[in-house]
């Protein structure tokens, strides 16, 4: 035996209980790599050497406990009794997978184990385990969280934002480093100068450790008296656990790259290997009843491997996969009654904010100064006072974290707002809003109730990076709805439609119109429905159709052109686009023109253009204009700001297209 244990506080059984744990998924492994040299599965992320950390760490945890692994730890899923002929089924992209077939080995969740898996970016799950830490500390209910990343994710800023938010808001958390010696290739020494990972610990204000993790029981006595603590008196931990990757990174990649004497001194260290030899010098375990249990293993593996093998290939349907993009939300229309009152965009929008923290005690509001401040815009001033910090939350300078920790949030039963302070930092989050909310439904059913605010556009002197519109990177992400009012009353319904649908929405709130639009606005809760566009303005000559502040641009041209005839549509919603309104005005008049602040190339307006030119040819009158901002950055000064705008080109547009 190379690894030393000792087994005080162990009965014979809670050891049996540990080598059956770890001796399951090696077993599993060792087919996996039979069956990927046959070419019956196509891709394999091996962790043999490393299962004593899984093992370990998921017998811990109360089954309702949430655990978040990654492509090394098939022991969590194992250990959680997750089935066999599921788990292979996922792993040959079949229709009873947790995927559906979308996604491959363990890029998925799964609610009934209380699994939530990584997307192949790695950091951003670190995140979602602060949201579902956060979640348990709102509810009090004593449990904790474990979330694993290897050596290589802690490069990622992912992992210092999320180790700070968690530290900050003393979430019951433990971050597991699996230190297995490479990233791909890349070892240590070119990774971090620290001398162990967990030295970073200190500076973010939390507890952290360094174990053997090829030792089950160190691991699994270290894990429990954390839990056990943090359970108590809620809190993150560091805990980094050396190991080695005794496989490629990938079977493709192979291992050339370590040295020889490194493998064989690690091979020594296998951690079922040492225990089994322990427990059989312990006389804790016989010779035959190793071999009872691996037989156990074998039929149970070839008899999964046999029901997944039979199953069809998934047949593709395009009416499932575009359904599946969301998750199932019924509209229940919610009217206007009572007093009506004169007020801005700015206002309206922070009534219904308001009422809908009324309305849903689960719901959380997330971004930088929002509690006391109220917000650098001052939508959520005053809010402290009647929801609390817990659930009105001042965060870090770390939108990916926050982001993140809002789909945990909703994994964990909560709905949650993130305020980006100007839609333009939202690349600072924009990794967890591509490919973790906008996807997660789709891959493995999990639905993302958060809503992105997103002050948006110029038009305020305030430069590059604090007037953008960047609405078509969202529209062109399937999964994420995208909706963009010009009006007070409209932003005060759609909000609460946003709030109330369950899937990720991108909220665009024009800057420019918080302060200088007044409307009636009805006092009282009420809801419009995402996805349809409103017709401001009936005309016969010309179709307008535009979003947020065209749509004034739109309305201020045509009151200074009285003789002009038009249809003014306001779209409001740009993902779910309101196409049968689209159609309906482009056929009527033949003539249209698009309208965006967006730059021209790459804008929603092509799109659109090229939807009416496709559906529509036959009735236009005239080639569809797309009027948009120069394909330049916004700039400062006004009279370049102004020439950036299509303000003025685009009332030049409309005569000229009114007299083709």
């Amino acid at each position: 035996m190379n690894i030393n244990y000792n087994r005080k506080g162990y009965t014979d059984e809670q050891l049996k209980e540990l080598y059956r744990a770890l001796l399951k998924p090696r077993m599993v492994e060792e087919k996996m790599l039979i069956l990927l040299r046959q070419g019956r599965i196509s891709k394999w992320f091996s962790g043999i050497g490393q299962e004593a950390i899984a093992i370990g760490a998921t017998k811990v945890l109360h089954n309702d406990e949430y655990i978040l692994p990654m492509h090394r730890n098939l022991g969590v899923f194992t250990t959680r009794d997750v089935p066999l002929q599921k788990l292979f089924a996922q792993f040959q992209g079949k229709k009873s997978g947790f995927t559906k077939g979308r996604d491959r080995s363990f890029h998925f969740g799964t609610q009934d184990y209380n699994i939530v898996g990584m997307i192949s970016h790695l950091g951003p799950q670190l995140g979602v385990a602060d949201g579902i830490a956060l979640a348990n500390k709102l509810r009090n209910d004593e449990k904790v969280t474990i979330v694993f990343t290897g050596e290589g994710g802690t490069s990622e800023g992912d992992f210092h934002e999320a180790l700070n938010v968690a530290a900050v808001w003393d979430l019951p958390v433990i971050f597991v480093i699996e230190n297995n010696g490479y990233g791909l290739s890349t070892p240590t020494n070119e990774q971090y100068r620290a001398k162990n990972l967990a030295d970073r610990g200190a500076g973010y204000g939390m507890d952290a450790y360094t174990i053997d993790g090829n030792n089950v029981l160190e691991v699994n006595r270290t894990i429990s008296k954390l839990a056990d603590e943090i359970r108590k008196n809620p809190r993150p931990v560091l805990l980094e656990c050396v190991t080695f990757r005794m496989r490629g990174h990938e079977e493709a990649s192979g291992t050339k790259y370590v040295p020889n004497e490194l493998m064989e001194e690690w091979g020594k260290k296998d951690p079922v290997t040492n225990f089994e030899e322990y427990l059989l010098a312990e006389r804790v375990i016989t010779e035959e009843e190793i071999k009872a249990i691996r037989k156990e293993y074998k039929k149970e593996i070839e008899d999964s491997l046999e029901l997944a093998f039979a199953e069809e290939a998934v047949t593709a349907d395009t009416a499932n996969e575009v359904n599946d993009l969301y998750t199932e939300h019924t509209y229940t229309e919610v009217k206007p009654e009572g007093d009506v009152k004169n007020m801005r965009m700015i206002d309206s929008i922070s009534l219904g904010l308001k009422q809908s923290m009324q309305k849903y005690d689960n719901l959380v509001i997330m971004g930088q100064d929002v509690a006391e401040y109220g917000g650098v815009f001052k939508i959520t001033e005053g809010f402290i006072d009647e929801f609390g910090k817990d659930r009105v939350r001042n965060t870090p300078i770390c939108e990916s974290a926050i982001v993140s920790a809002g789909l945990g949030l909703s994994i964990n039963g909560y709905k949650a707002i993130v305020e980006m302070q100007f839609a333009d930092f939202v690349t600072s989050g924009f990794n967890p809003i591509i490919n973790n909310l906008a996807k997660t439904h789709y891959r493995w059913g999990q639905n993302a109730d958060v809503v992105v605010r997103m002050p948006t556009g110029a038009g305020v002197q305030a430069g590059p990076f604090h007037s953008q519109s960047n609405e078509a990177w969202f529209t062109h992400t399937p999964g994420l709805k995208v909706v963009y009012p010009a009006f007070p009353a409209d932003a005060k319904g759609l909000l609460a439609s946003s709030i109330e649908d369950p899937n990720p929405v991108m909220f665009f709130e024009h800057k420019a119109l918080y302060r200088s639009v007044y409307e009636d606005v009805n006092e009282s809760y009420y809801n419009i429905p995402i996805g349809k566009a409103n017709l401001v303005k009936e005309g016969e000559d010309i179709s307008i159709i535009t979003y947020g502040l065209g749509v004034h641009w739109a309305l201020e041209a045509l009151e200074k052109h009285t003789d002009i005839s038009a249809d003014l549509l306001d779209l409001r919603s740009l993902s779910p686009l309101d196409t049968e309104a689209i159609y309906t005005t482009a056929r009527k008049t033949g003539k249209i023109i698009v309208l965006h602040e967006d730059c021209l190339f790459g804008g929603i307006g092509a799109d659109i253009a090229a939807m009416i030119a496709e559906n529509c040819f036959e009735r236009l009158d005239a080639p569809v204009k797309r009027i948009a901002s120069l394909d330049t950055p916004v700039p400062f000064t006004k009279n370049l700001e102004d020439n950036f705008l299509p303000k003025a080109r685009f009332e030049e547009a409309l005569l000229e297209l009114i007299a083709y």
